[in-house]
């Protein structure tokens, strides 16, 4: 199985061990928190109880969750990340979407928020896989990320770290051609959030594909 180029990989855990504190004390857009109330509503309904959060940041998504009732697994590739995370009661590791395996259970809800952009086009459908397994049979799968456009492209955001992130962007249609293949989707959003910038924001919600018989 392909890895993530390291250079990639090692920048971005440096970009977020440095922003970690600042986004410890961010707050959240409200159309973020919209999708987040929409998803525990859908886990609720469907009586789900466990939830695994892929690049969790500081843990408020995750805090979120359990609060309401969830058990909550956290992982970040970012150790300050993670540290924030366990600061606030979540049970967190550090680790990334290409190691979920290691954490040896499955999870009934799946949640990723912003994250999953990080991942190089060629190398998503091993990562959607890697997930499904970690997916209990009619799990959920929420995938938020940045999007509109096709492109793969490294950024510095020099007011706060000089490590570049690395950043894959899909069209919409591309984007639901690379989830069907794993996942059945529910539904599809795109939105724009950026105040007109080229980048709008894609909402996924998912469900594991039946067990073939």
């Amino acid at each position: 199985m392909k890895i993530i180029d390291c250079n990639i990989k090692e920048n971005l855990r440096k970009y977020y061990n440095r922003e970690a504190e600042y986004r410890n004390v961010s707050t959240k857009q409200e159309w973020k928190l919209a999708e987040r109330q929409a998803f525990l509503n859908l886990a609720k309904a469907e009586g789900k109880q466990t939830l695994l959060e892929l690049g969790a940041g500081t843990g408020d998504d995750s805090l979120f969750f359990l609060e309401n009732g969830l058990t909550v697994t956290a992982i970040d590739l970012s150790c300050e990340m993670v540290k924030r995370c366990k600061e606030k009661g979540i049970c967190a590791y550090e680790l990334d979407y290409y190691q979920v395996a290691t954490l040896d259970r499955k999870y009934e809800c799946i949640w990723a928020m912003n994250s999953l952009l990080h991942v190089p086009k060629a190398e998503l459908p091993q990562v959607l896989a890697n997930i499904d397994c970690v997916l209990e049979q009619n799990g959920i799968f929420f995938m938020g990320v940045y999007g509109g456009e096709n492109t793969e492209n490294e950024y510095i955001r020099e007011e706060l770290s000089q490590y570049p992130r690395f950043f894959s962007y899909f069209s919409k249609d591309a984007l639901q051609e690379v989830l069907a293949q794993q996942f059945e989707i529910i539904s599809f959003k795109q939105y724009d959030v950026q105040r007109g910038r080229s980048h709008e924001f894609q909402s996924v919600l998912m469900r594991k594909k039946a067990a073939a018989k």
